[in-house]
């Protein structure tokens, strides 16, 4: 079932994310299909659990062609569970960046370059993956909607943020 996206503004993306503690649960396989259903229908490269009002650690992600961001290359397509992110060093990149839960706006956000990401697949098995790029930009972006945060309190320029069509008429901004 696709679900309504919540908007920057609802004050439930501001709130902290809770575990997920029960695998076998029917309740989180639906979610997780849900989800899918949803970041299909936006285009999307990603999505939080919060994004549709659920309060879990719960993101999807994985694009291989998207009209949103043509120039991004495949990411797998992965459901992780209660994550967990490590950064080998501190090196920065700077990308554009656009949210289902901020529709119709884009802005640069500073990303580290690299990180390792753990959790767990919806059969509650436990993995790991070291990633780098835009890989790692929607990791940490999706991530960060379980802690409450959307991509605009990460900017540092808000000279290079506003309406897609405003910034850059009708082609997509570069994704890094």
């Amino acid at each position: 079932m696709i679900r309504p996206v919540l908007r920057m503004g609802d004050p439930r993306l501001l709130q902290v994310s809770r575990p997920v503690t029960d695998f076998a649960n029917p309740a989180l396989a639906r979610l997780l299909a849900d989800m899918e259903e949803t970041m299909a229908y936006h285009d999307g490269a990603g999505l939080a659990a919060p994004q549709i009002g659920v309060d879990l650690r719960v993101v999807i992600f994985g694009i291989d062609a998207n009209p949103r961001y043509p120039e991004a290359p495949a990411v797998p397509r992965t459901v992780l569970i209660n994550p967990q992110l490590t950064f080998p060093d501190e090196e920065e990149e700077e990308g554009w960046e656009g949210c289902l839960s901020v529709p119709g706006l884009r802005g640069v956000v500073p990303r580290r370059k690299r990180l390792r990401y753990a959790g767990f697949d919806a059969q509650g098995r436990r993995f790991e993956r070291s990633v780098e790029g835009f890989h790692a930009r929607v990791v940490q972006h999706e991530c960060d909607h379980l802690d409450g945060i959307l991509y605009p309190l990460r900017m540092r320029d808000f000279s290079r943020f506003g309406f897609v069509e405003e910034l850059f008429g009708e082609s997509a901004p570069p994704e890094e």
